[in-house]
């Protein structure tokens, strides 16, 4: 393993700096589509998003050592708990502007939660932790993330069907067909197509976009979760971090996941140096970093671990180069205009796809982790934590008490993923073991469509177990 290591960076020091530069771009490329989407569906800002996209990867690489070629973007795990968030400000008076700030303070907490594992892996290990949040809880509730989500796709895609499903074409027919660099890269091929002939026939309105200056600053401070403590709504507050941590649960799984994977795909063993608890580390302070700033929960990217398996240059310093370049795109607010403008049926038709996708992989990670369902307890806890995510959605909204004078929200997925991890706790009968099956750990990748389809075709060794 060392000598891959040594190989993989001997070529990239080799190949020189123009083409070192040009690899830079082809990660930039490839994180592109899927990191932009999520403030396209969230509301959050789309320059602040490429900031602490290359922000946080450059932490992340800095607290592992500069050992690790992984690029943080845009997480899709938490698009529920921002729409959770934001239904339930509107239900207090406040409009999405005003929302989102709380939801990010909530992701904040979520970003710290990953320290607390992190230390817990380091005291414990990894596998005496990971027993208490085996996939019978997180399959679950990543289906959940999806099925509560697609109501929002749907009534995007009712704005223009055909667009919709020419988006939806575009990413089927590169995922399914698609060779090398295409097939990692469906998502963004689906939105700049059906973005296209929707501009070709006069479904966009391009009037933000003559108005957006070419340079600016990447965020507004009103934006940010600082500005909820000018006038602090704190139930609202603790509504949010109560929403939205739990979904830190799949998140954290799914960095595994991924961690698992771009060992795989080098040769190189990241869990073991510089350790899973410093890349978990880096992962939360680029989270809660980017939360504080108005900017979406980060997440190790499977399409860069896709072009790392392309190119076969696994030398960390090409990601920080597209770190760099992200960054230099965040000031920019006329690229953002172009991403605000973008038609409501495109988003409709990718996101249908995504929370599809995301939903399938909680599917994928009950079965690759043969969770048997005629086992009593596994169905009771499989059951519950869907009817309470999904009946809560539909029904009320939300369950409301509230704690000295403070009214406390608690969202559909909040409520079972609390639920779900009580019942695995004290039912007898948990025999999930991390580790023993890296098929099922890989099985997390929430990023549906956007991750890297061929894996098993490039890694048959690794996909048999």
């Amino acid at each position: 393993m060392a000598n891959t290591q040594t190989q993989a960076i001997y070529d990239a020091r080799t190949l020189g700096k123009p083409r070192m530069l040009l690899l830079g771009f082809q990660h930039m490329f490839a994180m592109f589509g899927a990191t932009v989407l999520v403030p396209a569906l969230t509301g959050l800002s789309v320059s602040a998003t490429l900031l602490f996209a290359g922000v946080g990867t450059l932490l992340f690489h800095f607290i592992t050592k500069m050992k690790v070629p992984a690029f943080l973007g845009s997480s899709f795990a938490f698009i529920g708990g921002y729409a959770a968030v934001v239904a339930m400000g509107a239900a207090q008076g406040l409009d999405q502007a005003a929302s989102l700030p709380y939801a990010c303070i909530g992701v904040l907490a979520a970003g710290l939660m990953y320290f607390v594992l992190a230390g817990l892996f380091k005291i414990f290990g990894v596998k005496k932790v990971m027993r208490y949040f085996p996939p019978v809880v997180t399959g679950p509730i990543i289906i959940a993330i999806g099925l509560t989500l697609s109501g929002s796709a749907i009534n995007n895609c009712t704005t223009n069907w055909w667009i919709a499903l020419l988006a939806v074409a575009i990413i089927v027919v590169c995922n399914i067909w698609g060779k090398k660099m295409i097939r990692i890269i469906p998502v963004l091929l689906g939105v700049v197509g059906s973005y296209a002939v929707a501009a070709c026939f006069g479904l966009v309105d391009f009037s933000g976009v003559a108005a957006a200056p070419w340079v600016g600053a990447p965020f507004q401070m009103q934006n940010t979760a600082f500005s909820v403590f000018a006038n602090p709504n704190w139930g609202l507050a603790i509504t949010a971090i109560i929403t939205i941590l739990p979904i830190s649960l799949a998140t954290m799984i799914e960095h595994i996941g991924d961690m698992c994977a771009i060992s795989s795909t080098t040769g190189i063993n990241y869990l073991e140096d510089p350790g899973l608890h410093r890349t978990l580390m880096g992962d939360g302070l680029a989270t809660a970093l980017a939360s504080l700033f108005g900017a979406p929960a980060n997440t190790t990217y499977g399409e860069n671990t896709g072009v790392l398996n392309i190119t076969k240059v696994f030398d960390p310093r090409v990601i920080r180069i597209a770190a760099v370049l992200a960054i230099i795109f965040s000031f920019s607010p006329k690229f953002a205009a172009v991403v605000a403008a973008m038609p409501a049926a495109t988003v409709g038709g990718v996101s249908m796809v995504l929370y599809g996708m995301i939903s399938a992989v909680g599917v994928r990670n009950l079965v690759e982790n043969k969770v048997d369902l005629t086992v009593s307890r596994n169905l009771i806890i499989a059951a519950m934590i869907l009817v309470l995510a999904i009946g809560i959605n539909y029904g009320p909204g939300s369950i409301s008490f509230a704690i000295g004078g403070t009214s406390i929200s608690l969202s559909g997925l909040a409520v079972a993923a609390l639920v779900g991890i009580l019942l695995n706790a004290f039912l007898p009968g948990k025999d999930y073991e991390f580790g023993t099956n890296l098929r099922g750990d890989l099985a997390v990748n929430l990023g549906g469509a956007t991750r890297n389809p061929n894996w098993r075709e490039e890694h048959p060794d690794q996909a048999k177990l």
